[in-house]
């Protein structure tokens, strides 16, 4: 009887024949930490600011669908109440993926990428959560690559709930409807037995004009701002 060949004992007898168990460690533990200090070099830049205006990619290998103009992102920004900013400011973790992403991308265009920049709410800016965040890189012409995403999804409803901040008019028609359904709330003969249009508009309007006065001196204590002027400004006031 001829014993089976066992595959695993031929691949360790073809290994011995060049190298040693030692020497393939020491090999195998250089290869991690080079790999280990190039994640930190990554880490660095993300977290150090830079003045690159714009990386360098091999345009044949770029995915189209990862390729935003500014003005996508404002609006975005804008409807969702997000922050573009550069990545030096983001106070969140990354994931290894978002790093996995970077070292693949620069090894198939060649390049070392710089100037990150990210899109995520305000908070993430400011303190460690874990809602959405986006990391892109320019590539010049306020175009922008998407490297990765990683986080929680954003609530199905915060768009609409963020369309007040979006510019002054929108504040003011939600401070109008709301003070519509307000009146509507107001039973009818609270103020006298027999209440009148010109008793409803009264009505309506010290409504409003409290609506307005409650949301205004909130917005100027808390130092509040619309979404097109805070969608990439750094400055933690005007959240």
């Amino acid at each position: 009887m001829l014993k089976r060949t066992n595959i695993q004992e031929k691949l360790d007898a073809v290994r011995a024949k060049t190298i040693s168990d030692a020497e393939i460690l020491i090999q195998v533990k250089a290869i991690f930490k080079k790999d280990t200090d190039r994640e930190q070099t990554i880490l660095n830049k993300l977290s150090s600011g830079n003045t690159k205006q714009f990386n360098t990619f091999n345009t044949d290998l770029l995915d189209a669908k990862r390729i935003f103009h500014k003005n996508h992102i404002k609006k975005i920004c804008v409807d969702y109440r997000l922050r573009f900013l550069d990545s030096s400011l983001f106070k969140g973790d990354y994931p290894q993926r978002a790093l996995d992403e970077i070292k693949y991308l620069e090894n198939t265009h060649q390049t070392q990428l710089e100037e990150f920049k990210i899109i995520a709410p305000s908070k993430m800016f400011i303190l460690y959560k874990t809602d959405d965040p986006l990391l892109f890189a320019p590539i010049g012409n306020d175009y922008y690559y998407l490297i990765h995403k990683w986080g929680n999804d954003l609530h199905p409803f915060r768009k609409l709930i963020m369309w007040p901040y979006k510019r002054f008019e929108n504040l003011v028609v939600a401070i109008f409807l709301v003070s519509i359904l307000c009146t509507m709330l107001i039973p009818d003969g609270l103020l006298s037995k027999e209440q009148s249009s010109q008793q409803d508009i009264m009505v309506f309007l010290f409504i409003f004009k409290s609506v307005a006065a409650i949301v205004l001196y909130y917005a100027f204590a808390q130092g509040k701002n619309f979404n097109t002027v805070i969608w990439n400004s750094k400055y933690d006031k005007s959240r």
